[in-house]
């Protein structure tokens, strides 16, 4: 069990995240920090008043400021605000990365030695600001997408072939949007290729719904995005963290010449353990499936020269 696990941002994602990391007694102590005054106290004494029915002791605490961090092992950054009706990407990407960086200043004053996880949005150009802005090691800096996106096509996969989740061994790499890359070619059914049951229009199919997961949900819900999911990505990735799993999960992660692909945030496979990221999983892809990578590394590219301009350092 670690000593505290922190999340930035008691919105839907972040509260949800906290209340997920309480039962699953990870840490003795979980802290959630917000800008909205009794925000994060309310909901973190609701979390904390649900321990006896539950029955997990992990101590959780909410507040304004960011001295409850102090110490923590893993802090989760969750804070920014969502795109709204008629606000630019550039907006969204400037005010987001300003967030970022103050929280990431504070996380460097009272959590000095923790492990970052970067959920806010836009995810891989968030990366970036945050390494910058915490000064940490590359392995200590990381992103949540690739699970998330992962757990969606695995989803809808089960969905159409009526089997267990599971069953189903899958991933998907690149950027955390549309031009992510699943990658049917590895993908396997109980050790069975994915192709000895789908044709490749429904194929097709499933990874482009796979593409699309967040905004299906945005359409729904109208005045929201999805929480449920990507609270249960991250938690994944704490698990194998706090426990030294050493699963392979696809992350969010600084590229140093990997796949082609230098100095830049792209979702690969990972060896995630307690030092953080311990090994960047070469997959031997064809030429067509590098080639979709690299194209969804050039959109990150884009945000993040956009970055330079909009924040310039």
């Amino acid at each position: 069990m670690l000593h505290k696990i922190s999340v930035i941002g008691a919105g839907n994602v972040g509260a949800t995240l906290v209340q997920r990391l309480a039962e699953a007694e990870l840490a003795k102590h979980v802290a959630v920090v917000d800008i909205l005054e009794g925000i994060p106290q309310g909901k973190a004494l609701d979390i904390l008043e649900s321990a006896p029915v539950y029955g997990y002791d992990t101590r959780v605490v909410g507040s304004n400021t960011y001295d409850v961090i102090a110490d923590s092992d893993i802090v989760v950054v969750t804070a920014g605000i969502a795109r709204k009706p008629g606000m630019s990407r550039d907006d969204l990407l400037a005010t987001n990365a300003k967030i970022v960086t103050d929280v990431c200043n504070n996380i460097k004053q009272f959590a000095p030695n923790s492990l970052v996880i970067i959920v806010s949005n836009p995810l891989d150009a968030m990366c970036h600001v945050a390494l910058k802005a915490c000064g940490f090691p590359s392995n200590r800096v990381f992103g949540m997408a690739g699970v998330l996106d992962s757990a969606r096509y695995k989803s809808f996969i089960a969905e159409a072939l009526d089997v267990s989740v599971e069953d189903i061994q899958g991933f998907v790499l690149g950027g955390h949007g549309d031009t992510m890359v699943p990658l049917p070619r590895y993908t396997t059914i109980a050790g069975i290729p994915l192709s000895d049951f789908l044709d490749q229009a429904s194929i097709d199919k499933i990874v482009d719904r796979a593409r699309n997961g967040g905004a299906e949900i945005v359409g729904y819900l109208k005045t929201g995005s999805a929480f449920y999911a990507p609270s249960a990505s991250v938690l994944e990735m704490i698990e194998s963290i706090a426990k030294d799993k050493k699963k392979i999960l696809p992350c969010a992660v600084y590229l140093t010449g990997q796949y082609g692909i230098k100095d830049l945030y792209v979702g690969v496979p990972v060896k995630l353990g307690k030092n953080g990221i311990e090994q960047v999983v070469e997959l031997k892809l064809s030429e067509a499936e590098i080639q979709e990578l690299r194209k969804s590394a050039d959109s990150v590219q884009e945000l993040v020269h956009s970055l330079k301009t909009l924040v310039p350092a």
